[in-house]
């Protein structure tokens, strides 16, 4: 475990020289944490007003399109970006920390992202897409080590978001008329490609956050995280993906929505060690719901398709992408904003309240397939819900985002 922690500090060695670098510049993930947040709040609420007719986006007539096209690629490529500058210079001691004003630059690099789809009207589908799409180009560049390591220790991830750079050119070169997939079937592939990402980032997460807890209650074990259990429930989602796009109706989709279910849900076993119980931890609970979120949605999806003459696979689709997903970004951001601002993970009635708040929402959300004649209210609350624990977060942590690490350790 001592050597473990020698490892994850190595990258301190190559700190690079921060003379005249404010705080809230001093590691990849603080200025993303700092934008992501208030965002997730505000395109949450404006969907809302858009939604109920209370607003209009003047520059933006497709509303249903920016508003899935943001929960999936503009978030994710944030994500994307905090992980993997906060966890290259670890996971490879000797990588140099992205920090400063090129650190800046590339975040308002995403932001321009934002604003440009918000303005696709005017400015056109050409800017949008080139905005974003090189942005992406310019991560996988930034992490090409990645792939290009001898030993291929997280080369996955670095493939999966190859992938998902290709699903997004396709996504645009949709909107511009040079393919001919319809728009709806090719976000349908990245909330596949997005699982995957997810479960391979949970991963390595989940040993990070569960053996900090474990030390930290003086737990005498080691939690790993076997890849095959993970690779199972990705082969299965990836299936369900390809099948659903092509067969769509099939049952043999819906069977395989079950299976991906079932693997899913397998990673819970993890949890279960040999020696000793961690399943009284909350961060095992945190972690855990993200995984049954996404089980969930693929379960009912499943049934969904098996079951004649029922239509609500849309509204289990949110168990998946407004349930798992986000709630990975949010246990991740704070996962991230205790150890690395150079604190000892904590759980208070906060951090519950964050979780329980989200996993509310997503419940909400996906029950409108059984209770259509709520639909606005069930959209309303669970959009109300779905925002809190940002808000929360912001009042939590915001003020570590912009301090000193607490451990005197410079980042």
């Amino acid at each position: 475990m001592q050597e473990e922690k020698l490892n994850a500090t190595n990258h301190y060695l190559y700190y690079p020289d921060d003379k005249g670098v404010p705080q809230f510049l001093a590691y990849g993930f603080r200025p993303i944490f700092l934008l992501l947040a208030p965002y997730m709040i505000i395109s949450m609420v404006l969907w809302g007003l858009v939604w109920s007719g209370t607003v209009t986006i003047p520059f933006m007539s497709d509303t249903l399109n920016w508003h899935m096209y943001e929960m999936l690629f503009g978030l994710a490529t944030a994500g994307i970006m905090a992980f993997l500058f906060t966890g290259l210079p670890e996971l490879y001691p000797g990588w140099v920390p992205l920090i400063g004003w090129r650190l800046f630059g590339i975040v308002l690099w995403w932001l321009a992202g934002r604003v440009t789809f918000w303005m696709i009207d005017i400015v056109g589908v050409e800017v949008v897409a080139f905005t974003n799409i090189s942005l992406l180009v310019w991560i996988i560049w930034f992490a090409k080590d990645v792939v290009l390591d001898p030993l291929q220790r997280h080369a996955s991830i670095a493939y999966t978001v190859v992938v998902i750079l290709g699903i997004e050119i396709w996504y645009f070169a949709a909107q511009l008329g040079y393919a001919k997939s319809a728009s709806i079937d090719i976000l349908k592939i990245a909330v596949g490609a997005f699982v995957v990402l997810t479960l391979l980032a949970l991963r390595r997460v989940n040993m990070e956050a569960v053996n900090e807890t474990m030390e930290d209650q003086n737990i005498d074990d080691i939690f790993i995280s076997p890849p095959p259990r993970y690779n199972l429930a990705i082969f299965t989602v990836t299936l369900y993906t390809v099948a659903e796009f092509f067969y769509p109706d099939n049952s043999i989709t819906g069977w395989i929505a079950l299976a991906s279910a079932a693997a899913l849900l397998g990673i819970l076993n993890d949890y279960i060690l040999k020696d000793e119980s961690i399943l009284d931890q909350p961060y095992v609970w945190y972690l855990g719901v993200i995984v049954i979120m996404l089980a969930v949605g693929y379960g009912l999806i499943g049934w969904d398709i098996l079951t004649p003459d029922f239509y609500g696979i849309n509204h289990f689709r949110h168990f998946i992408t407004s349930g798992g997903i986000a709630m990975a970004y949010l246990v991740v951001m704070i996962i991230i904003s205790y150890i690395h601002t150079g604190r000892h993970l904590q759980y208070t009635i906060w951090t519950h309240l964050m979780v329980g708040s989200m996993t509310l929402a997503s419940i909400l959300r996906g029950v409108i397939a059984f209770f259509e004649g709520y639909a606005s209210l069930l959209h309303i609350l669970s959009a109300f819900f779905w925002v809190v624990p940002f808000v929360i977060y912001i009042g939590l942590f915001f003020n570590y985002l912009v301090s000193a690490r607490a451990d005197g350790v410079k980042g």
